[in-house]
């Protein structure tokens, strides 16, 4: 109660502090218009980025059960140091990790990992390594400045992962990950990729009695895209308490306080203006990305669909709204790495 509570105090917060601004110069039907090219400019730029190759890994051809029976920690502190992938011929230690693949070079506070590209956007070749693959030019960098990985045999969690990552000397983007999960009770996670210029997609969630969804397209300080979704339950039982989908200085708010749905613009709310949520089927995956549509009507009567005004750019936010979610790269790229660091040393 008291987590809903202060959610509604920043909401009425936010929308005061919008009214201060000045008058807007634009009419909703425009704002919106020129809202979504913006997205779809901003998704199109982001397709086309090798950030946008790391956020697509899936673990096909990787060893995704590596983690089976691991109750260990593993710190920064534990793994810090430069390395280069060259796979060593020691005797197996571990049977994920058959031989050493990483040779320490130098000290560091942080963990800085050169390796191929070759073995980042094709994971297969790092899990199934060919020691004729460290002929290959170092040529991609991993350099995390945080992390830490806690787990044990009740499957409690709690996970940190802050890194930079380059490839051929130029900047491919920024991970930022947080996860915290106990079993049987509350958990939390919140995900971000930057790119260099400016574009971050982020990913967040809380569950407990009250559960909470937040997905978010922005460039540097602006918001382009923001979703917010607050329920109870899971799957088909979920009741919806809480939904906010913001499209730049646009917000369209349905909620069990409100006897209607909501549009503001630069937080004022628009009198003739409205919205409709139609949804093809009421699931976890409600949202605009997935099965859900809005059809706004404008103070001129018109009206328009918000897939139709987000099409060129639909698909790909659905393929990113997933991949922040899963984020193979944390898993299968960094973590693999980390542990067959922590396994050799240790």
């Amino acid at each position: 109660m008291k987590k809903n509570i202060v959610f509604t105090v920043i909401m009425i917060a936010a929308f005061t502090w919008q009214c201060s601004k000045v008058e807007q110069s634009l009419s909703l039907k425009e704002s919106i218009e020129a809202n979504t090219a913006k997205i779809n400019s901003a998704v199109d730029m982001i397709a086309g980025s090798e950030g946008y190759q790391i956020l697509s890994l899936t673990e096909s051809g990787t060893k995704s059960d590596y983690l089976d029976g691991f109750s260990d920690s593993i710190d920064l502190k534990l793994i810090a140091g430069i390395y280069n992938f060259k796979p060593g011929n020691e005797q197996p230690r571990n049977f994920y990790f058959p031989f050493r693949l990483f040779q320490k070079t130098g000290t560091s506070e942080k963990l800085i990992v050169n390796l191929p590209e070759k073995l980042v956007f094709y994971p297969k070749h790092l899990h199934f390594c060919n020691r004729a693959d460290s002929a290959l030019k170092n040529n991609f960098v991993i350099s995390a400045t945080d992390y830490h990985f806690y787990f044990n045999r009740w499957h409690n969690s709690d996970y940190m992962l802050v890194a930079d990552l380059a490839k051929d000397s130029k900047e491919i983007g920024n991970l930022s990950m947080f996860t915290a999960w106990k079993s049987g009770s509350a958990s939390s996670y919140s995900k971000k990729f930057t790119l260099p210029e400016g574009y971050s997609i982020i990913r967040q969630g809380e569950t407990g009695d009250t559960n909470k969804v937040v997905f978010a397209l922005t460039q540097d300080k602006d918001t382009l895209l923001q979703e917010k979704l607050m329920f109870y339950g899971e799957s088909f039982k979920r009741k919806e308490k809480l939904y906010i989908l913001s499209i730049g200085n646009v917000d369209i708010v349905r909620g069990t306080e409100f006897d209607s749905i909501q549009v503001y613009l630069d937080g004022i709310i628009q009198k003739t203006a409205g919205a409709k949520i139609i949804d093809d089927n009421q699931d976890y995956n409600s949202s605009i990305c997935f099965r859900r549509d809005i059809l706004l009507t404008f103070d001129d009567g018109t009206t328009a669909k918000l897939s139709e005004l987000l099409s060129p750019a639909r698909e790909k936010l659905r393929s990113l709204s997933k991949a922040i979610e899963e984020m193979y790269f944390s898993k299968h790229i960094v973590d693999y790495i980390a542990f067959s660091i922590y396994y050799n040393n240790h």
